[in-house]
């Protein structure tokens, strides 16, 4: 067999555990999903499972070392979005909105990743929290566009709408 054929079988593997894992993450069974994941990069490390592996950590507040999986998933990977939103997201749970944006921007500047809403939502976040109300509904309408099926994102345009209502009653539309 082939070098590369081992690698693409390997890979295979690899991205079958990850799938596992996210059954059991998606069942609330973060340990359980935090070892596939784990099985899934001895066997060939991706961007994807060090991302999802991040993701589960998150689920257990263990923001530090969520960021550090998501640091090797952009080093395996940097045109993967999903590890630069995370990052910023987990900023975020964090209270440290200012580290949070960088990342999120560098979300929406990624060739690969299929969900643009959730930096710009993030963002959205973000600047609602530091009371630039205008930049918020901007970033949240973004989201909807991006996905208007996006429920969170539909709530907050209209949160925000509102809070700019009570601000300046005659600008919103």
């Amino acid at each position: 067999m082939s070098d590369d054929q081992d690698r693409k079988d390997r890979r295979q593997e690899a991205m079958e555990w990850v799938g596992k894992a996210y059954q059991l993450q998606m069942k609330g069974e973060t340990q359980k999903a935090i070892a596939l994941y784990t099985r899934s990069i001895e066997i060939h490390p991706t961007a994807e499972a060090y991302t999802f592996r991040g993701w589960t950590r998150s689920f257990e507040h263990d923001y530090a070392s969520a960021i550090e999986d998501c640091h090797r998933a952009i080093d395996l990977d940097p045109e993967f979005g999903n590890p630069y939103n995370d990052i910023g997201a987990y900023y975020l749970e964090q209270n440290e909105p200012d580290e949070a944006i960088p990342w999120l921007r560098m979300a929406l500047k990624a060739k690969r990743y299929e969900s643009y809403c959730f930096p710009h939502f993030n963002l959205g976040r973000v600047f609602e929290a530091k009371g630039q109300l205008e930049k918020a509904l901007e970033h949240f309408r973004h989201a909807l566009e991006e996905n208007p099926r996006y429920a969170l994102a539909a709530k907050a345009v209209e949160r925000v709408k509102g809070k700019l209502t009570v601000r300046n009653p005659e600008k919103i539309s």
